[in-house]
Order: structure tokens, then C-alpha cells, then sequence
């Protein structure tokens, strides 16, 4: 089984949601028909980017490390040209 952290950004107001999940395309479904509290008010979102990995551990850890200061420095590394459009 895979699992995936993901980068969710709002249509709405632009903002991000970092989560992981083991099945992606449900877990998109979900935050775009308002079941979680957190991401409800910014509905919709399109997701931007995804990772996988082979065990959830891996997954969480790499969660908590991108929802960090130094994670999000990581995110704009990565995504800074996509933000810049």
C-alpha cells in the first residue's frame, strides 16, 4: 500500500493544506465537499503536489516536516515558480 502527502491550495482564497492520506483522489474529494472542519471555509482546492511512500510513518513524518518552518521554506523551494504565475 502507498501512501501520500499532499499540497492543497484554496481556488478560493490561495491559501495551503498539507495532509497525508492512502488514497488520494477520496481524500481530495472529501476537503472539496466540506467533511473536514479545517478546510471547509476555503473550498474548493486543487491539488498541487504529492509525494509517496511506501509506509505511513514515513508519510506523517514527512507531514509534520513541510507543515514546519523549515517545511515550508522546503515548499517554496520546490512550488516558488508555481506561486509566482
Amino acid at each position: 500500500m502507498s501512501y501520500y502527502v499532499y499540497i492543497l491550495q484554496s481556488l478560493k482564497d490561495k491559501s495551503l493544506y498539507i495532509g497525508y492520506t492512502s488514497n488520494l483522489k477520496k481524500r481530495l474529494e472529501e476537503h472539496n465537499s466540506g467533511k473536514n472542519i479545517a478546510t471547509k471555509p476555503h473550498i474548493p482546492y486543487k491539488l498541487i503536489f504529492y509525494e509517496a511512500f511506501l509506509n505511513s510513518i514515513d508519510a506523517k513524518n514527512r507531514e509534520k516536516y513541510l507543515k514546519g518552518g523549515y517545511g515550508r521554506k522546503t515548499i517554496n523551494k520546490m512550488l516558488g515558480k508555481y506561486f509566482k504565475k
